[in-house]
């Protein structure tokens, strides 16, 4: 039986996920993201703070059996900031970013807030995800000795889906190029529920276009799933997984994305693959429906430096039955 991801967990990861703050300097605001309660001494590294509990759940019957049922969350979400010296944001306004931001990421995810996806964008060498290529006339597993690590310009090419691609020419006859991904995901293996793994590119051989990608199965020890693009410019080829979705998540809750021209090197002309974009979208099973109720300011002036705080409820939903989650 699947896992369900509690409401909390859920939240948190959808806010640090999708959060972004500038701040009056141009600079990216730090802000983390965790559960309850606010901590003095994360300032000294952090812009701001938001934490996230549950204030209340609700388990309904949706019919007579009382087979299918409906839970109903009620969460806290405590923004919090402070004045910092030198600091180009205020406390009041690092708040005040922070709550349209909470605004705006609820709303846009409101009916997906389970949906993660995970991508390279601002990620080089030291990131979360990593990216590897090779040339070679097999599918090399992951961890094999031939991959080797994109250099911080390559990984800057495929941040965006933006005609800015990242290529690997192989000219060794009989062989071709080939691109490796690894995306480190957030939840629990045994919540996921559904797997699309994405790729945006093109690949280019003497014997004719086209591309392949597949996933790894830690399970089977073998890459499978092949999907293919056919044409010399670009085109997005998605995997999705919906059975066994696990088999595909290691013991290091990675999940791995192999690319290859479709066609070899003659030894003359090389095999080149030229990805413009990549993404692994995780769907798990949890809440599916997330609004906000209310907010309200509720600042703590009986200290100094004051704390700017504002508490929202939110709502969630979630459904499931005595023989599996939806």
């Amino acid at each position: 039986m699947s896992e369900l991801e509690d409401a909390v967990t859920t939240v948190v990861r959808l806010l640090q996920r999708n959060m972004r703050i500038v701040k009056d300097d141009g600079s990216t605001a730090q802000i983390l993201v965790s559960g309850e309660w606010y901590d003095r001494e994360l300032f000294k590294n952090h812009d701001g703070q938001i934490t996230v509990g549950l204030a209340e759940s609700q388990d309904q019957k949706t019919e007579m059996s009382g087979r299918t049922r409906r839970r109903l969350g009620s969460l806290r979400v405590n923004v919090w900031a402070a004045d910092k010296t030198a600091a180009s944001d205020p406390g009041r306004l690092m708040r005040r970013k922070m709550v349209e931001e909470v605004n705006r990421v609820v709303r846009q995810n409101r009916n997906r807030p389970n949906v993660t996806e995970y991508n390279f964008a601002g990620l080089g060498p030291e990131g979360d995800h990593e990216a590897f290529q090779a040339g070679a006339s097999t599918e090399p597993v992951p961890g094999h000795s031939s991959w080797t690590e994109l250099t911080t310009a390559e990984y800057e090419k495929i941040w965006y889906s933006d005609d800015t691609r990242c290529s690997k020419n192989h000219g060794v006859n009989g062989e071709c190029a080939l691109m490796l991904f690894r995306f480190k995901i957030d939840s629990r293996e045994e919540a996921v529920k559904q797997i699309a793994l994405a790729f945006e590119g093109y690949g280019t051989a003497p014997a004719g276009n086209g591309f392949t990608i597949k996933v790894w199965s830690h399970t089977a020890q073998a890459w499978l799933h092949a999907q293919t693009g056919t044409g010399g410019a670009d085109e997005t080829i998605t995997i999705t997984i919906t059975s066994n979705p696990t088999d595909y998540v290691d013991d290091n809750g990675c999940i791995w994305l192999l690319a290859r021209t479709t066609n070899p090197s003659d030894g003359v002309t090389p095999a080149a693959l030229y990805c413009d974009y990549v993404s692994c979208t995780v769907t798990v099973n949890g809440i599916t429906y997330l609004d906000i109720v209310s907010f309200r300011d509720a600042d703590l002036v009986d200290v100094k430096p004051f704390i700017f705080r504002t508490e929202f409820t939110l709502k969630s939903s979630s459904f499931e039955d005595v023989g599996g989650v939806f």
